[in-house]
């Protein structure tokens, strides 16, 4: 087999056990991804698993920054799309955050949401990834407020956004209701502060 094959096949097995393992960090948490179950979801053997990872923190923090950027790619799609319809950034940011998708969805949402009171429990390699994950979304955030909003606006609106997603998720059906209300203070509040 020649060489770019081979690694065009390792490519291909790298991202497969990566998709498996972000579905299972978000859905199940950190303590809930388990190597042999993460390479049978990837259709390969468990044995393979040392070819592409030194260890299962580093699994878990290469799955970390492979949640958080597919999930800030349908994120961006989702606010591009609110923008095309005339919603205003924040407003575009807050419904995309705090839709019905991104909260039912648990297994391809924001790993913020789904990881944030296990992040600080972590091993520092997955501390690590966790923590830039946390800083990608303010800055996400921090993108929509105006130029000159004050820092502390963007560590405001993201938390507030991340704690919606978990409580929803925590109440269920119930939960919508209070999304709808968080979604309409936080905008109301940060379209004002331009």
């Amino acid at each position: 087999m020649n060489s770019d094959l081979k690694s065009s096949r390792r490519q291909l097995s790298h991202e497969r056990i990566l998709d498996a393992a972000a579905r299972a960090v978000r859905k199940h948490g950190y303590t809930g991804v388990g190597v042999a179950d993460v390479m049978k979801e990837a259709g390969l053997t468990h044995g393979g698993f040392y070819a592409h990872f030194k260890s299962r923190d580093a699994l878990l923090a290469a799955a970390v920054e492979h949640a958080g950027a597919e999930s800030a790619k349908i994120l961006s799609r989702r606010i591009a799309a609110l923008l095309d319809g005339g919603a205003s950034p924040v407003r575009a940011l807050v419904e995309a955050y705090l839709g019905d998708e991104h909260i039912h969805a648990t297994d391809s949402g924001c790993p913020v949401s789904a990881l944030g009171t296990e992040m600080p429990r972590q091993a520092g390699e997955v501390r690590d990834v966790s923590r830039g994950r946390v800083e990608a979304l303010i800055g996400m955030v921090g993108q929509v407020l105006p130029p000159d909003s004050p820092r502390d606006h963007a560590f405001a609106l993201a938390g507030s956004l991340v704690g919606a997603v978990q409580l929803a998720r925590a109440l269920g059906e119930q939960g919508n209701e209070m999304l709808r209300a968080i979604g309409n203070t936080l905008i109301g509040q940060y379209e004002r502060s331009k």
